[in-house]
């Protein structure tokens, strides 16, 4: 098919003949169907329909010469004179074909839009499946930090009992050493030579704790609070990823970043300040942070 009977079925197709013309230009001439591909792609395009500026034979790569140029003008008209008319019946089952070709174009076009919605929903879920997980691993941390406190709680109450028992036994056994018979039956010392008055058992210096849990108290901008149990060893980063899941924003919007501070003595913690341990920051045995939205640097 000659270029010009290809101009004149994208016409009647309906394409502006500006577009139609720019199509087969910038296609190389190769044919109505390339043409409609370049439309079907560009059809959006805010320039679509500003005229070419560039010489087609800039576009196929290089220029043509004064002999090219005679014979193309030769040429063309005397495929101008000499071009065939179709019949009317002709014209329309050309017409028929490219309205399918268009069509066929369209239907690919909604099933690729088609797929890339899909994929977006997609990866919208599997980001919600994500927080979800997250979710759940924080509070199964939670559960297990608590039986953890409850059984090291319960631990140091019997370690603090049987110390108790212990020392009751051992001032008992030094008292019956001292008076020569048993606890139950004293008898009294001898009046020439009375023995030693016994001293109170020696009280033990008392010795500074260890922690090894910091109780967080973290309060938020709109004015709620949320309490939760850490390692001391544990680093700031937790708490503040604690505040970021625990903090009420509905999942998959975005969430503004937030910065941790302290209220007495005010300070800021910085980025570098999350790798550090709570016990290293002086967090330890309990404290309390306060939100502040970050601002974006």
């Amino acid at each position: 098919m000659a270029e010009l009977t290809a101009l004149e079925s994208l016409i009647e197709m309906g394409f502006p003949r500006g577009r139609a013309e720019k199509a087969l230009a910038l296609t190389g001439n190769q044919g109505i169907e390339a043409a409609m591909d370049w439309l079907m792609e560009h059809e959006d395009d805010p320039d679509v329909d500003e005229p070419l500026e560039t010489p087609v034979s800039h576009i196929l790569g290089r220029e043509p010469t004064s002999s090219e140029q005679v014979v193309h003008e030769g040429s063309g008209s005397a495929a101008g004179e000499s071009k065939p008319i179709l019949t009317e019946e002709e014209r329309q089952e050309q017409t028929k074909r490219m309205l399918e070709l268009v069509a066929q174009k369209q239907r690919e076009r909604e099933e690729r839009e088609e797929r890339e919605a899909l994929e977006r929903e997609k990866q919208r879920r599997r980001q919600g499946q994500e927080l979800s997980v997250a979710r759940q691993k924080l509070q199964e941390d939670e559960m297990r930090r608590a039986a953890e406190e409850r059984r090291r709680e319960k631990a140091e109450e019997l370690a603090a009992r049987q110390r108790v028992r212990e020392k009751i036994e051992r001032d008992k056994a030094e008292r019956a050493k001292k008076y020569g018979g048993s606890v139950g039956s004293r008898s009294s010392p001898p009046a020439t030579d009375p023995g030693p008055v016994p001293s109170s058992p020696s009280q033990e210096p008392p010795t500074k704790r260890e922690y090894d849990q910091c109780r967080i108290q973290v309060r938020l901008p709109d004015g709620t609070s949320l309490t939760q149990t850490f390692r001391a060893r544990e680093q700031l980063a937790a708490v503040r990823l604690y505040v970021e899941l625990h903090r009420g924003e509905e999942p998959g919007q975005d969430q503004d970043p937030v910065q941790l501070l302290s209220g007495f003595p005010r300070r800021a913690f910085s980025e570098a300040d999350m790798e550090r341990p709570l016990q290293e920051l002086g967090l330890v045995p309990s404290a309390v942070l306060i939100v502040a939205k970050k601002c974006p640097s």
